[in-house]
C-alpha cells in the first residue's frame, strides 16, 4: 500500500494533456507512465489510459481517464496526477471537467500538421479556467515535422515565445524527461490545506457490477480516511467510505487521501443518479461552501434509440442508465413509436457522440439496437403566440398553426490547408453556410469562420469535411443564435402507413432532393416482400416522391401441364387477389440497415 502522507500539497501537480484528435495524446501519456515507473515498459499495453474498446479501435480517447505518478527531482517525490482528456469536439465536455480537478495542462501540438481547431478551443478552455498552460512539440522525429512554423503559430495565436515549446516524440521517447520536468517547474502546486475541514470536488464517476459506483475526487481542502462519514452537499445524503485510493494506475487502495490529492472513492452509491458530477464532497455534519458546480452539456443532436427485439427494453433501460453515469452529457427520456415500439430519445453533443454510444451498447451490454435519423431543436412560434420547443419530427406540429420555425445556429470555425480552400468554401455553401471571416495563419493555412445551420451539420458534415480535405482539415464549433427558416416536415410512407422513424425535419428548398434520395435508397435496402411497397416521400398531403418495390413472384402455373388458358388466367388471378389482400393485411418487414441508410447523405 502506498504511504500518501508524505506528499505535502507543494510537492503535488495534477495537470491534464489537452490536444486535438490524433495529435498524439494517450501516447505521451504512456510514456510518462512508463518514465516513472507506474507501468512497465516490458509488459506495456499502447493507449494504456484508453480503457474501451471503443476507443483501441477507432484510435480516439472517449472517457476521460487519470493516473497518479511518483516522480523523483532533485531528490524529492513528487505525486503527479495526469488526466487524459479527449481531443474530438464532441467530447469537449469531458474536458472542460476534467480542467476543474488541474492547476496546468499540458498542450500537445502535432510538429506536422501543427495547431488545429480543437487545439484553440482547448487552449481557450484551459485558459478561461487559469490554468497554466505548457506548451509541447509532438512527433519532432517525422520526415515532414515543421518545428519552426508551428512555433510561429503559437507565437500567433496564443503569444508563446519560441523557448517555452517542449520538443518532443511520445513514439520515440524524445523530451518526456524535460515535459517531467516542466510539470514540476512550471505548474504551480495546488492551493490545498490539511489543516482545513475536508471539500472534495466530485469530477467523474463510472459504474462497477462489483463495486457500484467508483467516483473520482479531488481534494480542494482536508482528508479523507476509509471508514469516515461523509456527505455529498447538493444530493444531502450521507455514506460511509468503503475504498479510498489512487488511480496508481489501477485502483491502488489506500488508508487516507490528503489535500491536493486526486483518487477514486467507493462509498457504496448504488444508482447511478446518486453520483452527480460536480458534487461536493464534505465529512458529515461539517458542511464547507459547495463548488459551483459545472455548467451542464447542452446536446445538440437528438436521436431515438430502441432495441431490434422489443423484449430486450428493460436491458437497453439498465445499460443507458448505467453508460449515462460515465457519460453525464447525455440527456434521455422514454419515447413510443408506433413503428419501432418501446425506446429512448437520447441528447448527443454530436454525431460521433452518437455513434460511440451506439457502438458501446452493442459492445458492452451485447444489445442489438435501432438508432433512427439524428434531429436538433427547433422553436416554434405559432400563430397564437404560444413558443415551444421541438426534439424530433413526431412532435411538428400542424402547418397551419405555425406563425414561424427558428432553427438552431452554429459558428464553425475550420483550419484547412489551402489547397482545399475551394472545396470546402463550397461543402459549406452547399450546407446553407454563410461565411463570417477568413485569415491566412501562413501561407498554407487559412482559418475560415463560417455561420451554419446545425440540422445540416448534425449528420455527416464533419465525415465530409474530412474527405474534402484528405484529413488535413479541422473544426470547431460553439452555438450562435438561433434564426428563422422555412422548413417543413418530410414523411416517409410505406404502403401509405408513415414511419416516423424515418421522418425528417428539412428546408423547403432541398425537400424534394432529400426526398427522392431517400426513397431510393430505401427501395435499395428494404427487401423483397411477397407483395407490392410503394415508398414515398410526402410533406402533409402532397406525394413528392415515389419508389416501387415489386413483389416477389411464385409461379403458381407451374404445375399446369397444358390444357386451357383459362385455367392458368384463373390461378393468376387468384394470387392477384391474394396479394392485394396481403398488402392491406400484412405489415413491411423493415431491416436495420434500412435505418442506418438514413443516417448517411450522399
Amino acid at each position: 500500500m502506498i504511504s500518501l502522507e508524505s506528499f505535502r500539497p507543494e510537492h503535488i501537480r495534477n495537470f491534464s494533456i489537452i490536444a486535438h484528435i490524433d495529435h498524439g495524446k494517450s501516447t505521451l501519456a504512456d510514456r510518462l507512465l512508463e518514465t516513472t515507473g507506474t507501468i512497465s515498459t516490458r509488459n506495456k499495453n499502447e493507449q494504456f489510459l484508453d480503457k474501451l474498446q471503443v476507443e483501441r479501435e477507432r484510435g480516439i480517447t472517449v472517457k476521460a481517464q487519470s493516473a497518479s505518478m511518483i516522480y523523483t527531482y532533485k531528490d524529492t517525490q513528487y505525486l503527479l496526477n495526469l488526466i487524459d482528456t479527449p481531443g474530438h469536439v464532441d467530447f469537449s465536455y469531458e474536458v472542460s471537467r476534467s480542467l476543474y480537478a488541474c492547476e496546468g495542462a499540458l498542450l500537445l501540438v502535432d510538429a506536422v500538421q501543427g495547431v488545429q481547431a480543437q487545439t484553440m478551443a482547448n487552449f481557450y478552455l484551459a485558459f478561461d479556467q487559469g490554468l497554466t498552460i505548457v506548451p509541447v512539440i509532438n512527433k519532432i522525429d517525422m520526415m515532414n515535422a515543421r518545428i519552426e512554423s508551428v512555433e510561429a503559430e503559437l507565437k500567433q495565436l496564443f503569444d508563446f515565445a519560441p523557448e517555452e515549446s517542449i520538443k518532443a516524440s511520445a513514439k520515440q521517447g524524445i523530451g518526456i524527461e524535460a515535459i517531467l520536468q516542466a510539470i514540476i517547474e512550471r505548474i504551480p502546486a495546488p492551493d490545498a490545506h490539511n489543516d482545513k475541514p475536508l471539500r472534495a470536488l466530485l469530477f467523474d464517476s463510472w459504474y462497477d457490477s462489483y463495486k457500484g459506483v467508483i467516483s473520482l475526487i479531488a481534494l480542494h481542502d482536508g482528508q479523507i480516511s476509509k471508514g469516515d462519514r461523509i456527505t455529498l452537499a447538493q444530493a444531502g445524503r450521507d455514506y460511509e467510505v468503503l475504498e479510498i485510493g489512487l488511480m496508481y494506475p489501477g485502483q491502488t487502495p489506500t488508508d487516507t487521501l490528503y489535500a491536493g490529492q486526486v483518487g477514486y472513492l467507493v462509498a457504496g452509491m448504488k444508482t447511478v443518479q446518486e453520483a452527480r458530477v460536480g458534487e461536493t464532497v464534505h465529512l458529515a455534519k461539517k458542511p464547507v461552501p459547495a463548488f459551483p458546480g459545472f455548467k451542464p452539456a447542452k446536446p445538440m443532436v437528438f436521436a431515438g434509440i430502441f432495441p431490434v427485439d422489443t423484449d430486450d427494453f428493460p436491458l437497453l433501460q439498465d445499460a443507458i442508465e448505467k453508460l449515462t453515469l460515465n457519460d453525464a452529457s447525455v440527456k434521455v427520456e422514454k419515447k413510443t413509436s408506433p413503428a419501432l415500439g418501446l425506446g429512448f430519445l437520447c441528447g448527443f453533443l454530436g454525431l460521433l457522440h452518437m455513434d460511440v454510444f451506439r457502438q458501446r451498447l452493442e459492445q458492452e451490454y451485447g444489445l442489438s439496437v435501432i438508432v433512427t435519423a439524428p434531429s436538433v431543436v427547433y422553436k416554434i412560434i405559432q400563430t397564437n403566440g404560444e413558443t415551444f420547443d421541438i426534439e424530433s419530427p413526431s412532435d411538428f406540429p400542424d402547418v397551419q398553426k405555425i406563425e414561424k420555425i427558428l432553427e438552431p445556429i452554429i459558428i464553425a470555425t475550420i483550419i484547412t490547408p489551402t489547397q482545399y480552400l475551394g472545396s470546402i468554401m463550397q461543402l459549406c455553401h452547399e450546407r446553407r453556410g454563410e461565411q463570417k471571416n477568413m485569415d491566412y495563419l501562413s501561407p498554407e493555412r487559412v482559418i475560415l469562420t463560417y455561420k451554419l445551420p446545425l440540422n445540416e451539420t448534425a449528420s455527416d458534415f464533419y465525415d465530409q469535411l474530412k474527405s474534402l480535405s484528405a484529413g488535413y482539415a479541422s473544426m470547431d464549433y460553439e452555438l450562435g443564435e438561433p434564426q428563422e427558416a422555412d422548413l417543413v416536415k418530410l414523411d416517409i410512407l410505406l404502403n401509405g402507413k408513415s414511419v416516423d422513424a424515418f421522418s425528417t425535419i428539412v428546408h423547403a428548398d432541398r425537400a424534394f432532393y432529400v426526398g427522392r434520395e431517400l426513397t431510393a435508397k430505401l427501395r435499395t435496402v428494404i427487401p423483397r416482400q411477397l407483395f407490392e411497397v410503394a415508398i414515398q416521400a410526402a410533406i402533409g398531403a402532397k406525394i413528392i416522391a415515389r419508389e416501387t418495390i415489386t413483389a416477389m413472384r411464385k409461379n403458381v402455373t407451374a404445375k399446369c401441364y397444358g390444357g386451357d388458358i383459362s385455367r392458368k388466367r384463373k390461378l393468376l388471378e387468384k394470387q392477384k387477389e391474394g396479394k392485394k389482400k396481403m398488402k392491406q393485411i400484412g405489415s413491411v418487414e423493415v431491416p436495420q440497415e434500412a435505418f442506418m441508410a438514413v443516417l448517411k447523405k450522399e
